[in-house]
């Protein structure tokens, strides 16, 4: 696990809007509220524990950024996130 949890973190960055939209035209992006840790859900995706992402789904934490979020982030596309890309996903938190 601790190999993981480096890997993952040397994958951390910032992305600009603008790099994310080919990811998003995918289908690939996964929105991440402040309340959760990145690379804990990173983590847990990467490792496929399943129960515990399925409760941040459920809870409404995990999501596809929305059509209105996406539409707003059209407007300004130097906004920045923090990304962490988990194959085949791109996981963003509003910076």
């Amino acid at each position: 696990m601790q190999d993981l949890r480096t890997e993952l973190i040397q994958n951390l960055d910032e992305s600009e809007w603008e790099w994310l939209i080919p990811h998003v035209q995918r289908d690939a992006v996964i929105l991440v509220p402040i309340e959760l840790d990145l690379l804990d859900v990173g983590i847990a995706i990467a490792s496929d524990n399943i129960p515990q992402v399925q409760q941040w789904i459920d809870e409404q934490l995990l999501a596809k950024p929305s059509v209105a979020q996406i539409g707003e982030w059209n407007c300004d596309r130097t906004k920045l996130f923090l990304t962490l890309i988990v194959q085949p996903y791109v996981l963003i938190q509003e910076k």
